[in-house]
């Protein structure tokens, strides 16, 4: 049941997983429109990340996962120059969901907003999706073939 106007998340996106698409999952089926934050290169990188693909690639992706997954979604993607993006400018924002890794961020994302006079968001938390071997799916898992998008462990050559 849709509880919201409008709520937010965010991630790089680089890989999408089973996670990411929880957490699009979550967001879509409580709120009748989704700003999804989509990590800048230039941001990614001052994060310490290792990007394999470009902002245009993870925004087409991003789109085609959506549109596949999600086919009537209402959202908007916006590019996140830093931690909360638009989530802390749009006073119509009344949700922002969080992975239990960024879970923090809630608290910190009412306080700017509080210093600009918009009112806190409701911060829902998705459980972390869990791979096959009881570990959280990661992208950095992924990326050193460890697991694949949906968990599964992948064999090692010893």
């Amino acid at each position: 049941m849709k509880k919201y106007k409008l709520a937010a998340l965010g991630g790089t996106f680089d890989i999408l997983h089973s996670g990411h698409l929880e957490l699009l999952r979550k967001g879509f089926d409580i709120s009748y429109k989704v700003i999804i934050g989509l990590t800048s290169d230039d941001l990614a990188k001052e994060k310490g990340k290792y990007l394999i693909h470009d902002y245009a690639q993870r925004y087409e992706t991003l789109v085609d996962t959506i549109q596949r997954n999600f086919p009537n979604a209402k959202y908007a993607i916006s590019k996140l120059e830093n931690d909360f993006g638009p989530a802390v400018l749009e006073k119509e924002v009344e949700a922002l969901i969080v992975s239990e890794e960024t879970a923090f961020q809630g608290n910190e994302l009412n306080l700017l907003r509080r210093q600009r006079n918009s009112p806190d968001v409701d911060v829902i938390v998705v459980p972390m999706v869990l791979a096959k071997d009881g570990r959280r799916i990661s992208t950095s898992r992924i990326k050193i073939s460890e697991i694949d998008s949906d968990g599964n462990i992948l064999a090692v050559d010893k």
